[in-house]
Protein backbone atom coordinates (compact mmCIF):
# COMPACT_ATOMS: atom_id res chain seq x y z
CA UNK A 1 0.00 0.00 0.00
CA UNK A 2 1.36 3.37 -0.84
CA UNK A 3 2.13 5.27 2.40
CA UNK A 4 -1.10 7.00 3.15
CA UNK A 5 -3.37 4.05 3.37
CA UNK A 6 -6.65 4.83 2.27
CA UNK A 7 -8.01 2.11 4.07
CA UNK A 8 -7.53 3.15 7.44
CA UNK A 9 -9.02 6.63 6.82
CA UNK A 10 -12.68 6.00 7.81
CA UNK A 11 -13.07 6.54 4.35
CA UNK A 12 -13.83 10.35 5.68
CA UNK A 13 -12.98 11.23 1.72
CA UNK A 14 -16.24 9.68 0.82
CA UNK A 15 -18.45 10.64 3.64
CA UNK A 16 -20.71 13.34 1.59
CA UNK A 17 -22.49 14.40 5.45
CA UNK A 18 -19.57 15.22 6.65
CA UNK A 19 -18.69 17.73 3.81
CA UNK A 20 -21.36 19.55 4.38
CA UNK A 21 -21.41 19.77 8.22
CA UNK A 22 -17.50 21.28 7.42
CA UNK A 23 -18.63 23.43 5.00
CA UNK A 24 -22.18 24.40 5.11
CA UNK A 25 -23.92 25.00 1.85
CA UNK A 26 -25.65 27.24 -0.69
CA UNK A 27 -29.33 26.77 1.24
CA UNK A 28 -30.18 30.46 2.10
CA UNK A 29 -27.31 32.54 -0.28
CA UNK A 30 -28.80 34.49 -1.99
CA UNK A 31 -28.79 34.33 -6.22
CA UNK A 32 -28.34 37.78 -6.31
CA UNK A 33 -26.03 39.40 -3.59
CA UNK A 34 -24.85 42.89 -3.27
CA UNK A 35 -22.12 43.96 -4.83
CA UNK A 36 -19.22 44.03 -2.88
CA UNK A 37 -15.83 44.55 -4.83
CA UNK A 38 -12.40 44.12 -2.33
CA UNK A 39 -11.03 47.51 -1.45
CA UNK A 40 -7.00 48.06 -0.39
CA UNK A 41 -8.32 48.30 3.34
CA UNK A 42 -9.70 45.15 3.01
CA UNK A 43 -6.64 43.30 1.56
CA UNK A 44 -4.32 45.23 3.94
CA UNK A 45 -6.16 43.78 6.96
CA UNK A 46 -5.62 40.06 5.12
CA UNK A 47 -2.24 40.27 3.84
CA UNK A 48 0.12 37.99 5.83
CA UNK A 49 3.29 36.16 5.51
CA UNK A 50 6.42 38.39 4.15
CA UNK A 51 9.04 36.58 2.00
CA UNK A 52 11.61 37.64 0.29
CA UNK A 53 10.76 38.16 -3.67
CA UNK A 54 12.24 36.16 -6.48
CA UNK A 55 15.43 37.82 -6.74
CA UNK A 56 16.65 37.64 -3.40
CA UNK A 57 16.42 41.65 -3.34
CA UNK A 58 13.13 42.55 -1.64
CA UNK A 59 10.32 41.38 0.67
CA UNK A 60 6.51 40.85 -0.49
CA UNK A 61 3.45 39.01 1.30
CA UNK A 62 2.76 36.16 0.05
CA UNK A 63 -0.11 35.31 1.68
CA UNK A 64 -3.81 36.42 1.74
CA UNK A 65 -6.99 35.15 3.60
CA UNK A 66 -10.29 36.57 2.51
CA UNK A 67 -12.56 34.16 3.02
CA UNK A 68 -16.28 35.03 3.92
CA UNK A 69 -15.60 38.59 3.17
CA UNK A 70 -18.90 38.86 0.98
CA UNK A 71 -16.83 39.73 -2.02
CA UNK A 72 -18.27 39.96 -5.90
CA UNK A 73 -14.73 40.36 -7.19
CA UNK A 74 -11.69 40.82 -6.40
CA UNK A 75 -9.80 42.56 -8.77
CA UNK A 76 -7.94 45.00 -6.37
CA UNK A 77 -5.77 41.02 -6.31
CA UNK A 78 -4.08 42.22 -9.95
CA UNK A 79 -1.30 43.98 -8.95
CA UNK A 80 0.16 41.72 -6.21
CA UNK A 81 2.02 39.38 -8.43
CA UNK A 82 4.30 37.78 -5.76
CA UNK A 83 1.69 36.02 -3.72
CA UNK A 84 2.12 32.26 -3.22
CA UNK A 85 -1.40 31.26 -1.24
CA UNK A 86 -4.91 32.45 -1.84
CA UNK A 87 -8.10 31.78 0.19
CA UNK A 88 -11.10 33.50 -1.54
CA UNK A 89 -13.53 30.72 -0.08
CA UNK A 90 -17.32 31.42 1.03
CA UNK A 91 -18.03 34.51 -1.01
CA UNK A 92 -19.18 35.35 -4.49
CA UNK A 93 -17.13 35.39 -7.00
CA UNK A 94 -18.58 34.49 -10.78
CA UNK A 95 -15.20 33.82 -12.29
CA UNK A 96 -11.64 33.69 -11.15
CA UNK A 97 -10.22 36.20 -14.07
CA UNK A 98 -8.48 38.47 -11.45
CA UNK A 99 -5.94 35.96 -10.45
CA UNK A 100 -4.42 36.24 -14.10
CA UNK A 101 -1.71 37.92 -13.03
CA UNK A 102 -0.33 35.55 -10.01
CA UNK A 103 2.39 33.83 -11.55
CA UNK A 104 3.94 32.91 -8.58
CA UNK A 105 0.45 31.35 -6.75
CA UNK A 106 1.50 27.74 -5.51
CA UNK A 107 -2.02 27.18 -3.47
CA UNK A 108 -5.40 28.58 -4.35
CA UNK A 109 -8.91 27.60 -1.98
CA UNK A 110 -12.35 29.32 -4.09
CA UNK A 111 -14.49 26.90 -2.07
CA UNK A 112 -17.91 27.56 -2.03
CA UNK A 113 -18.40 30.17 -4.52
CA UNK A 114 -20.76 31.20 -7.41
CA UNK A 115 -18.00 29.32 -10.07
CA UNK A 116 -19.70 28.12 -13.32
CA UNK A 117 -16.16 27.01 -14.41
CA UNK A 118 -12.95 26.31 -13.49
CA UNK A 119 -10.98 28.01 -15.58
CA UNK A 120 -8.08 30.28 -15.07
CA UNK A 121 -5.16 30.63 -17.43
CA UNK A 122 -2.40 28.72 -16.68
CA UNK A 123 -0.47 29.73 -13.68
CA UNK A 124 2.96 28.29 -14.04
CA UNK A 125 3.75 27.23 -10.63
CA UNK A 126 0.39 26.53 -8.89
CA UNK A 127 0.04 22.99 -7.18
CA UNK A 128 -2.86 22.26 -4.91
CA UNK A 129 -6.23 24.03 -6.93
CA UNK A 130 -9.54 23.46 -4.33
CA UNK A 131 -13.03 24.86 -6.30
CA UNK A 132 -15.64 22.83 -4.58
CA UNK A 133 -19.09 23.20 -3.74
CA UNK A 134 -19.67 25.91 -6.91
CA UNK A 135 -21.97 25.59 -9.64
CA UNK A 136 -18.85 24.46 -12.33
CA UNK A 137 -20.40 22.31 -15.53
CA UNK A 138 -17.27 20.89 -16.82
CA UNK A 139 -13.16 20.30 -16.63
CA UNK A 140 -11.98 22.31 -19.37
CA UNK A 141 -9.28 25.31 -18.92
CA UNK A 142 -7.08 23.64 -16.37
CA UNK A 143 -3.60 23.07 -17.81
CA UNK A 144 -1.84 24.27 -15.08
CA UNK A 145 2.34 22.58 -15.21
CA UNK A 146 2.91 21.85 -11.94
CA UNK A 147 -1.09 21.63 -10.10
CA UNK A 148 -0.81 18.16 -8.39
CA UNK A 149 -4.44 17.98 -6.48
CA UNK A 150 -7.45 19.20 -8.05
CA UNK A 151 -10.51 19.44 -5.65
CA UNK A 152 -14.11 19.86 -7.85
CA UNK A 153 -16.12 18.15 -4.59
CA UNK A 154 -20.08 18.91 -5.29
CA UNK A 155 -20.04 20.67 -8.53
CA UNK A 156 -22.39 20.14 -12.02
CA UNK A 157 -20.24 18.45 -13.82
CA UNK A 158 -21.84 15.87 -16.01
CA UNK A 159 -18.83 14.54 -17.91
CA UNK A 160 -14.83 14.95 -17.50
CA UNK A 161 -13.36 16.50 -20.84
CA UNK A 162 -10.39 18.68 -21.33
CA UNK A 163 -8.17 17.26 -19.12
CA UNK A 164 -4.93 17.23 -21.13
CA UNK A 165 -2.58 14.41 -19.93
CA UNK A 166 0.35 16.65 -21.46
CA UNK A 167 0.14 19.47 -19.75
CA UNK A 168 -1.48 17.94 -16.46
CA UNK A 169 2.15 15.50 -16.12
CA UNK A 170 2.00 15.81 -12.31
CA UNK A 171 -1.78 16.16 -11.02
CA UNK A 172 -1.63 12.97 -8.74
CA UNK A 173 -4.92 13.26 -6.90
CA UNK A 174 -8.26 14.54 -8.50
CA UNK A 175 -11.55 15.00 -6.42
CA UNK A 176 -14.80 14.98 -7.98
CA UNK A 177 -17.32 13.74 -5.73
CA UNK A 178 -21.20 14.70 -5.44
CA UNK A 179 -21.21 15.78 -8.85
CA UNK A 180 -23.63 13.94 -11.85
CA UNK A 181 -21.12 11.71 -13.53
CA UNK A 182 -22.69 8.53 -15.22
CA UNK A 183 -18.79 7.54 -16.66
CA UNK A 184 -15.51 7.44 -15.83
CA UNK A 185 -14.91 8.05 -19.28
CA UNK A 186 -12.45 11.40 -20.12
CA UNK A 187 -10.20 10.77 -17.55
CA UNK A 188 -7.17 10.29 -19.60
CA UNK A 189 -4.13 11.27 -16.94
CA UNK A 190 -1.53 8.23 -16.80
CA UNK A 191 0.00 9.91 -14.04
CA UNK A 192 -2.58 10.06 -12.07
CA UNK A 193 -2.57 8.34 -8.24
CA UNK A 194 -5.83 8.89 -6.41
CA UNK A 195 -9.25 9.56 -7.95
CA UNK A 196 -12.60 9.95 -5.94
CA UNK A 197 -15.66 9.43 -7.79
CA UNK A 198 -17.91 8.89 -4.97
CA UNK A 199 -21.97 10.25 -4.43
CA UNK A 200 -22.57 10.57 -8.58
CA UNK A 201 -24.43 8.88 -10.72
CA UNK A 202 -22.10 6.23 -12.04
CA UNK A 203 -22.79 3.20 -13.54
CA UNK A 204 -20.00 2.70 -16.48
CA UNK A 205 -16.55 2.11 -16.07
CA UNK A 206 -15.25 3.08 -19.54
CA UNK A 207 -11.88 4.65 -20.10
CA UNK A 208 -9.88 3.25 -17.16
CA UNK A 209 -7.25 1.62 -18.92
CA UNK A 210 -5.88 4.94 -19.42
CA UNK A 211 -5.09 5.24 -15.95
CA UNK A 212 -1.56 3.35 -15.41
CA UNK A 213 -0.38 5.32 -12.59
CA UNK A 214 -3.53 4.94 -10.21
CA UNK A 215 -3.27 3.55 -6.92
CA UNK A 216 -6.54 4.51 -5.02
CA UNK A 217 -10.53 4.47 -6.83
CA UNK A 218 -13.34 5.53 -4.54
CA UNK A 219 -16.18 4.88 -5.93
CA UNK A 220 -18.52 4.25 -3.25
CA UNK A 221 -22.69 5.37 -3.30
CA UNK A 222 -22.68 5.25 -7.42
CA UNK A 223 -24.97 3.14 -9.31
CA UNK A 224 -22.97 0.52 -10.86
CA UNK A 225 -24.42 -3.14 -11.23
CA UNK A 226 -21.59 -4.71 -13.81
CA UNK A 227 -17.77 -3.78 -12.61
CA UNK A 228 -16.80 -4.89 -16.13
CA UNK A 229 -14.35 -2.08 -17.36
CA UNK A 230 -10.75 -2.28 -15.58
CA UNK A 231 -7.51 -3.51 -17.41
CA UNK A 232 -4.58 -5.15 -17.07
CA UNK A 233 -3.01 -2.12 -17.74
CA UNK A 234 -3.84 -0.64 -14.53
CA UNK A 235 -1.30 -2.34 -12.72
CA UNK A 236 -0.41 0.45 -9.79
CA UNK A 237 -4.36 0.14 -8.26
CA UNK A 238 -3.98 -0.98 -4.91
CA UNK A 239 -7.11 0.03 -3.47
CA UNK A 240 -11.07 -0.01 -4.25
CA UNK A 241 -13.64 1.34 -2.53
CA UNK A 242 -17.04 0.21 -4.08
CA UNK A 243 -19.52 0.78 -1.29
CA UNK A 244 -23.32 1.67 -1.70
CA UNK A 245 -23.67 0.17 -5.31
CA UNK A 246 -26.02 -2.06 -6.80
CA UNK A 247 -23.55 -5.62 -7.09
CA UNK A 248 -26.10 -8.14 -7.19
CA UNK A 249 -23.42 -10.53 -8.23
CA UNK A 250 -20.34 -11.80 -6.34
CA UNK A 251 -19.07 -12.76 -9.63
CA UNK A 252 -18.63 -9.39 -10.67
CA UNK A 253 -15.34 -9.21 -8.62
CA UNK A 254 -13.40 -11.86 -11.15
CA UNK A 255 -13.58 -8.22 -13.51
CA UNK A 256 -10.66 -7.69 -10.98
CA UNK A 257 -8.61 -10.64 -11.44
CA UNK A 258 -6.72 -8.49 -13.69
CA UNK A 259 -5.18 -5.97 -10.87
CA UNK A 260 -2.09 -7.87 -10.26
CA UNK A 261 -1.60 -4.97 -7.11
CA UNK A 262 -5.02 -5.16 -5.56
CA UNK A 263 -4.49 -5.85 -1.81
CA UNK A 264 -7.73 -3.99 -0.45
CA UNK A 265 -11.36 -4.14 -1.66
CA UNK A 266 -15.00 -2.52 0.21
CA UNK A 267 -17.88 -3.72 -1.13
CA UNK A 268 -20.37 -3.21 2.27
CA UNK A 269 -23.67 -1.77 1.35
CA UNK A 270 -24.33 -3.75 -1.82
CA UNK A 271 -26.67 -7.17 -1.98
CA UNK A 272 -24.06 -9.29 -2.98
CA UNK A 273 -23.01 -8.84 0.45
CA UNK A 274 -26.05 -10.17 1.90
CA UNK A 275 -24.83 -13.97 1.02
CA UNK A 276 -23.30 -15.38 4.15
CA UNK A 277 -20.26 -16.63 2.24
CA UNK A 278 -19.30 -13.46 0.19
CA UNK A 279 -16.25 -12.85 1.94
CA UNK A 280 -14.94 -16.77 1.49
CA UNK A 281 -16.16 -16.15 -2.67
CA UNK A 282 -14.44 -13.03 -3.27
CA UNK A 283 -11.40 -14.92 -1.83
CA UNK A 284 -11.89 -17.63 -3.87
CA UNK A 285 -11.95 -14.93 -6.96
CA UNK A 286 -9.53 -12.66 -5.17
CA UNK A 287 -6.46 -14.88 -4.21
CA UNK A 288 -4.09 -11.81 -3.30
CA UNK A 289 -6.28 -10.03 -1.66
CA UNK A 290 -5.49 -9.39 1.95
CA UNK A 291 -8.08 -6.52 3.17
CA UNK A 292 -12.33 -6.68 2.46
CA UNK A 293 -14.41 -4.52 4.30
CA UNK A 294 -11.32 -3.41 6.44
CA UNK A 295 -10.85 -6.77 7.83
CA UNK A 296 -8.00 -9.12 7.23
CA UNK A 297 -8.30 -12.96 6.33
CA UNK A 298 -6.60 -15.50 9.23
CA UNK A 299 -4.49 -18.13 7.91
CA UNK A 300 -8.04 -20.50 8.26
CA UNK A 301 -9.76 -18.63 5.77
CA UNK A 302 -6.96 -18.56 3.12
CA UNK A 303 -6.63 -22.54 3.95
CA UNK A 304 -10.28 -22.99 3.04
CA UNK A 305 -10.49 -20.91 -0.18
CA UNK A 306 -7.15 -23.32 -1.15
CA UNK A 307 -9.10 -26.38 -0.62
CA UNK A 308 -12.46 -25.27 -2.12
CA UNK A 309 -10.45 -23.97 -5.32
CA UNK A 310 -8.58 -27.16 -5.57
CA UNK A 311 -11.92 -29.20 -5.07
CA UNK A 312 -13.33 -26.98 -7.64
CA UNK A 313 -10.62 -27.00 -9.84
CA UNK A 314 -10.92 -31.04 -9.71
CA UNK A 315 -14.19 -30.81 -10.55
CA UNK A 316 -14.08 -28.81 -13.41
CA UNK A 317 -11.40 -30.91 -15.14
CA UNK A 318 -13.38 -33.90 -14.43
CA UNK A 319 -16.12 -32.00 -16.25
CA UNK A 320 -14.88 -31.52 -18.95
CA UNK A 321 -12.98 -34.64 -19.54
CA UNK A 322 -16.47 -36.10 -19.24
CA UNK A 323 -17.87 -33.97 -22.58
CA UNK A 324 -14.85 -34.25 -24.17
CA UNK A 325 -15.19 -38.39 -23.89
CA UNK A 326 -18.99 -37.66 -24.77
CA UNK A 327 -18.22 -36.15 -27.86
CA UNK A 328 -16.17 -38.62 -29.37
CA UNK A 329 -17.96 -41.51 -28.13
CA UNK A 330 -21.59 -42.16 -29.01
CA UNK A 331 -22.37 -40.62 -31.91
CA UNK A 332 -20.80 -43.35 -34.18
CA UNK A 333 -24.35 -45.85 -34.18
CA UNK A 334 -23.86 -47.48 -31.17
CA UNK A 335 -25.27 -46.64 -27.47
CA UNK A 336 -23.01 -45.71 -24.66
CA UNK A 337 -21.45 -48.69 -22.82
CA UNK A 338 -21.34 -48.03 -19.15
CA UNK A 339 -20.01 -49.81 -16.04
CA UNK A 340 -21.22 -50.17 -12.85
CA UNK A 341 -19.39 -46.84 -11.72
CA UNK A 342 -21.02 -44.86 -14.07
CA UNK A 343 -17.69 -44.70 -15.94
CA UNK A 344 -17.65 -44.64 -19.53
CA UNK A 345 -15.78 -47.30 -21.77
CA UNK A 346 -12.51 -47.06 -21.39
CA UNK A 347 -9.92 -44.65 -23.43
CA UNK A 348 -7.81 -48.00 -24.71
CA UNK A 349 -11.12 -49.79 -25.67
CA UNK A 350 -11.79 -47.09 -27.89
CA UNK A 351 -8.78 -46.98 -29.59
CA UNK A 352 -8.98 -50.58 -30.01
CA UNK A 353 -12.09 -49.93 -32.38
CA UNK A 354 -10.64 -47.03 -33.54
CA UNK A 355 -7.83 -49.54 -35.33
CA UNK A 356 -10.10 -52.23 -35.95
CA UNK A 357 -12.11 -49.90 -37.99
CA UNK A 358 -9.10 -48.19 -39.97
CA UNK A 359 -8.55 -51.91 -40.57
CA UNK A 360 -11.59 -52.59 -42.19
CA UNK A 361 -11.57 -49.47 -44.28
CA UNK A 362 -8.12 -50.53 -45.58
CA UNK A 363 -9.13 -53.66 -46.79
CA UNK A 364 -12.25 -52.73 -48.44
CA UNK A 365 -14.94 -54.83 -46.95
CA UNK A 366 -18.61 -54.26 -47.17
CA UNK A 367 -20.62 -52.32 -45.10
CA UNK A 368 -22.20 -55.68 -43.60
CA UNK A 369 -19.22 -57.04 -42.31
CA UNK A 370 -18.29 -53.23 -40.91
CA UNK A 371 -21.92 -53.60 -39.14
CA UNK A 372 -21.24 -56.90 -37.58
CA UNK A 373 -17.73 -56.27 -36.86
CA UNK A 374 -19.05 -53.41 -34.72
CA UNK A 375 -21.38 -55.47 -32.99
CA UNK A 376 -18.71 -58.04 -32.34
CA UNK A 377 -16.60 -54.89 -30.26
CA UNK A 378 -19.96 -53.74 -28.96
CA UNK A 379 -20.27 -57.02 -26.92
CA UNK A 380 -16.69 -57.66 -26.25
CA UNK A 381 -16.82 -54.25 -24.64
CA UNK A 382 -20.06 -55.27 -23.43
CA UNK A 383 -18.97 -58.83 -21.73
CA UNK A 384 -15.73 -57.13 -20.31
CA UNK A 385 -17.71 -54.86 -18.03
CA UNK A 386 -20.10 -57.16 -17.08
CA UNK A 387 -17.06 -59.77 -16.17
CA UNK A 388 -15.15 -56.81 -14.60
CA UNK A 389 -17.70 -55.19 -12.21
CA UNK A 390 -19.85 -58.70 -11.72
CA UNK A 391 -23.37 -57.23 -12.94
CA UNK A 392 -25.83 -57.41 -15.59
CA UNK A 393 -26.42 -55.17 -18.42
CA UNK A 394 -28.87 -54.62 -21.30
CA UNK A 395 -27.32 -54.85 -24.61
CA UNK A 396 -29.13 -52.09 -27.40
CA UNK A 397 -28.85 -53.19 -30.38
CA UNK A 398 -27.50 -50.65 -32.76
CA UNK A 399 -29.92 -48.27 -34.73
CA UNK A 400 -30.17 -50.40 -38.66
Amino acid sequence: MSESDPDTDNESRDDLGSLMERSGSEEGRPDQPEIHPLTIEILSECLSLLCKTGNGLAHAYVRVDLKDRGLTDINALRPFIHLRYLDVSMNFLRDLSSLTNLSHLLWLCADENYLTSAYIEDLPFLQVASMAKNRIRDTEGIGHPLLESLNLIENQIREVSGLDPNKLTRLHTLELRGNMLESTEGINLPNLQNLYLAGNSINRLEGLEVLTGLRTLHLRDNHLESLQGFSASMASLQYINFRGNLIVKIQEMKHLQCLPALRALIIAENPCTEEESYRLETLLLLRKLERLDKEGFSTDDRLEAEEIHKQREAEQKEKEANERDGESWGDGGEREIWGASGCAASGSQRESRRRRERQIQGEGRSEDYREMAGIEDTLRLWEGGIQGEGVSRTWTRPQQ
